[in-house]
């Protein structure tokens, strides 16, 4: 397949990730009476991922994630070549989602984007109140194992078809476990998106939400190539 269908496929995947997963966030999580609720968004992050995986996944890999192609990278699943190019169309998805989620948002009398708008934080901007120190241990730790799904799910003698299932659900679960931390990032583009747009706080913070996923991805790509993979994976 081309680079660049590819990376148009990228896009399209990193987009729809932010726009379903941050925009059930900002525009559904409290609405009045009839919220979703921290649960609900946890499983919009994760359909996301498992319908664009069904749909992408043969053009691109279906990665929506810097951290993603890093991770696969560093197991030797993906081309060091090819990084960049699809980081960057990561980013530009996950900024045009954004900005779709904020002409929507903005519609509505009394809202603020400094509010928030899903954005990723520690601290006084953690949900919960988390310390940059459980924010960081949180990111790392949970795109380890996402990671370590991915590339067990898609591995060669992996049972064919179901890596989307498995990864979609591995999403869900993180984001169950870690959205009172961090509002949960495990994507640096996921993360940089609402980032743009809120300005100030959110883009002083953003650099845990880059550093942390990528090095998680590093150590699962690391740790799958010595210890679970085999010779022919």
């Amino acid at each position: 397949m081309p680079l660049n269908k590819r990376l148009v496929a990228e896009f399209v995947g990193t987009f729809w990730l932010v726009l379903g997963g941050c925009g059930s966030a900002v525009l559904a999580a409290a609405f009045p009476n009839v919220g979703i609720g921290l649960t609900g968004v946890s499983f919009a992050f994760g359909l996301t991922v498992l319908t664009m995986a069904f749909a992408i996944g043969h053009v691109s890999g279906c990665h929506l994630n810097p951290a993603v192609s890093v991770g696969l990278t560093v197991g030797g699943r993906f081309p060091a070549s090819e990084l960049v190019p699809y980081i960057v169309a990561q980013v530009l998805g996950a900024i045009a989602a954004a900005a779709v989620l904020y002409v929507i948002a903005s519609g509505k009398a009394g809202f603020d984007v400094s509010a928030g708008f899903a954005s990723n934080g520690y601290a006084e901007h953690s949900p919960g109140g988390y310390s940059l120190l459980a924010a960081l241990v949180c990111e790392v730790v949970m795109t380890f194992m996402f990671l370590v799904v991915i590339l067990g799910a898609t591995a060669k003698k992996a049972p064919a078809g179901f890596a989307p299932i498995a990864i979609g659900l591995c999403l869900t679960l993180i984001h169950l476990i870690s959205i009172p931390v961090t509002n949960t990032s495990v994507n640096p583009a996921r993360s940089t998106g609402p980032a743009v747009f809120v300005g100030g706080w959110a883009l002083a913070q953003l650099w845990l939400f880059w550093v942390a996923p990528i090095g998680g991805a590093i150590a699962a790509g690391l740790f799958h190539r010595a210890c679970l993979s085999d010779d022919d994976a």
